[in-house]
């Protein structure tokens, strides 16, 4: 028996598995609720409650976090300074690079090569050596991005010796980063790296700390954006890569709980549905690399569409043009009723009390309160935001109780986009309460809740539910209803498809009424469904898309499984292009070669291509490495002919399982 530890922090829960490697099953699971102000101490406490006292010996332990991608879609992260190599700041308008640097300094220097690996420019180190007195105080490390450090990275590599020689402080190269030509979205990947080294950091170094503590000595990975698995160590050094780590877990995770070659899989979290394509056991990537934030990076990732839509959405009330009820949840995350009664059980006093109104209000069954609270403000808040925050500091709030106050409502929003507060209402997690398929929280405050929902639904539309069962029902519906959705546009995404048109006739299809037309849809593959509540939801959305629904065992702490479940992958791509008509260059990982013969050439580039793979894998953490080489020739017709050369490369993949501590 091989034990090993996963651990995945999602929006709402942090989730622990102990897993044996060697019988590929779950030994044991746990959950602690998120603590977003400072995940490392729900990490903590997932863990005591996973491993018995004394742990046992583990081979190692591996983490998916929503860090990188919470930070950079939150605009979080230390002060850096780019330095651009070869080009002015003119490419600040390019990519969204000029936005993602915000008020960061930039430095353009001379220097650059051109497309063939040649210096286009020597490169001029003198201003930066005068700069650097005022930039090593002001920043907390430094992205260098040259013009053509893909195909010669020598310049690139002599900012970064002098940078780290001078300073200390951590570096990034783009060419390190990525292998493609786009300099401006080489350069917004190494800017984002260069932010995230400080916030992973102590998120590894507080792990560590309490895996010391609990006495285990395990080598620690961590989950990378395409499914695969690095030693914190390479993680530290690439945190871009660990951008929708989360989401890739879950992907790997289903396919080694479900066995499902091809499907569709959807994990279903407090916050979000996150839905990926796995085609022949292995989940499709972003041919064009990770979007997070607005910003496309050169990270690759597996690709997922990820939804507003959870468990704890938030609910919205409305009516259509004929005085309907018309319900949305989401995007935003709510505190459900039901866990806000969990840890403030006078809230439970205050929503009877609003059912008993003679006329409901439109704040009813709504309540505001702080994620992290401390004994001061955070800094940086407003006057009127810090006032907000010490009244919520004391207890959640009512949200009539300021509604009724336009600083207040200002500052409460400010305060929430910020991620320091949120608001509670009902939630599909209390619809679920409300029916018995969930009993996670106080169930009576879903049940209350859903009464005042209800009659707030009432007072709006006239076909509104009777009563607060029939009103949880329907938000149950909706949910169902909206994944059903997400799950027709990814598919259709997936197939290159979209037609507006047949919008209507989906609409019908999820929502049946009498009349002369009746539509079906039909789901191509089976549906994986995971998350925590996908054993709630996930059946009738199956059964709406007519198809096969995989609910496998331990689904609710999939992300966890997919931590342990993934393995080492390393690829190294070697450019080979011709110099003129009778040589052919070869940009090896650490220097230019050129040769008279093509299939010379194509040799030493598989040769340097396989190494760098192997070398790579096994820094990543990789025991034993396999090696698959693809190689990319393009040949065109020529004048008389002849055929003709235009380019090439050689593409290694190494493949393995982490090393496992010696028991």
């Amino acid at each position: 028996m091989t034990l090993l530890l996963g651990i995945d922090t999602g929006g709402t829960y942090t989730d622990a598995v102990l897993y044996d490697g060697a019988a590929a099953t779950v030994v044991r699971t746990a959950k602690a609720l998120t603590t977003r102000h400072d995940l490392a101490v729900g990490i903590a406490e997932a863990v005591d409650a996973v491993l018995p006292d004394p742990p046992p010996a583990l081979g190692f332990v591996s983490l998916s976090t929503t860090l990188a991608t919470n930070a950079v879609v939150e605009g979080q992260g230390q002060p850096v300074a780019l330095l651009l190599i070869g080009q002015g700041t003119e490419v600040l308008g390019r990519a969204g690079l000029g936005e993602a640097l915000g008020t960061d300094p930039v430095l353009a220097l001379a220097g650059g090569h051109d497309a063939y690996g040649e210096e286009a420019a020597a490169l001029d180190l003198a201003p930066l050596r005068a700069a650097l007195p005022e930039l090593a105080g002001r920043v907390a490390g430094f992205a260098v991005a040259a013009q053509f450090a893909v195909r010669n990275p020598a310049h690139e590599r002599r900012v970064r010796d002098l940078l780290r020689a001078e300073t200390g402080l951590p570096v990034t190269c783009s060419h390190e980063l990525s292998r493609s030509l786009d300099a401006p979205r080489r350069a917004l990947t190494a800017l984002l790296n260069a932010r995230l080294v400080p916030l992973l950091q102590r998120l590894v170094l507080a792990v560590r700390e309490h895996l010391r503590r609990r006495g285990v000595a395990a080598p620690l990975m961590v989950v990378k954006g395409d499914g695969s698995l690095v030693t914190a160590e390479t993680a530290l050094l690439k945190p871009v890569e660990t951008i929708l780590s989360g989401p890739a877990a879950s992907v790997v995770g289903a396919r080694a709980l479900s066995g499902a070659g091809d499907a569709l899989v959807a994990d279903i979290g407090g916050t979000t549905t996150d839905i990926a394509l796995l085609t022949a056991g292995r989940p499709a990537l972003d041919p064009d690399g990770a979007r997070v934030g607005g910003w496309r990076t050169m990270v690759e990732a597996v690709a997922v569409r990820a939804v507003g839509l959870g468990g704890d959405s938030q609910l919205h009330l409305d009516r259509d043009d004929r005085g309907r009820l018309a319900l949305r949840l989401g995007p935003r995350r709510a505190v459900p009723l039901a866990l806000l009664a969990r840890i403030w059980p006078q809230a439970e006093t205050v929503l009877r009390v609003q059912a008993l109104r003679s006329e409901p209000k439109p704040t009813d069954g709504l309540f505001a309160l702080l994620l992290a609270a401390g004994d001061q403000p955070p800094a940086g808040l407003s006057r009127g935001e810090a006032a907000v925050w010490r009244r919520l500091a004391e207890s959640p709030v009512a949200m009539e109780a300021i509604a009724g106050n336009y600083l207040e409502r200002q500052g409460l929003e400010r305060l929430i986009v910020r991620g320091l507060a949120a608001v509670s209402g009902f939630t599909p997690s209390d619809a679920a309460h409300v029916s018995g398929a969930q009993s996670h929280w106080p169930r009576e405050a879903s049940v209350t809740g859903a009464e005042v929902w209800g009659r707030r639904a009432a007072a709006l539309a006239v076909d509104a539910p009777a009563d607060g069962a029939a009103f949880a029902a329907l938000v149950a519906d909706q949910l169902e209803r909206q994944t059903a959705a997400a799950l027709i546009d990814a598919a259709l995404s997936a197939g290159g498809e979209r037609a507006a048109a047949a919008d209507g006739l989906l609409d019908r299809a999820l929502r049946p009424r009498p009349g002369l037309l009746s539509v079906d849809v039909t789901l191509g593959r089976p549906l994986v469904g995971v998350g925590g509540p996908a054993a709630t939801f996930y059946p009738a959305v199956a059964t709406r898309l007519h198809t096969r629904l995989l609910l496998p065992d331990h689904a609710a702490v999939c992300n966890a499984v997919g931590a342990v479940a993934g393995g080492i992958l390393q690829r190294v791509k070697v450019p080979v292009l011709p110099i003129g008509e009778e040589r052919v260059r070869v940009h090896l990982p650490e220097a230019l070669r050129d040769f008279g013969d093509r299939a010379e050439a194509f040799r030493q580039a598989e040769a340097a291509a396989r190494a760098a793979a192997e070398a790579q894998a096994r820094a990543a953490g990789a025991a034993e490495v396999e090696i698959e080489v693809a190689r990319e020739e393009t040949v065109v017709d020529g004048v008389g002919g002849r055929s003709l050369f235009v380019e090439g490369a050689v593409i290694a993949t190494a493949v393995g399982r982490p090393r496992v501590a010696a028991g």
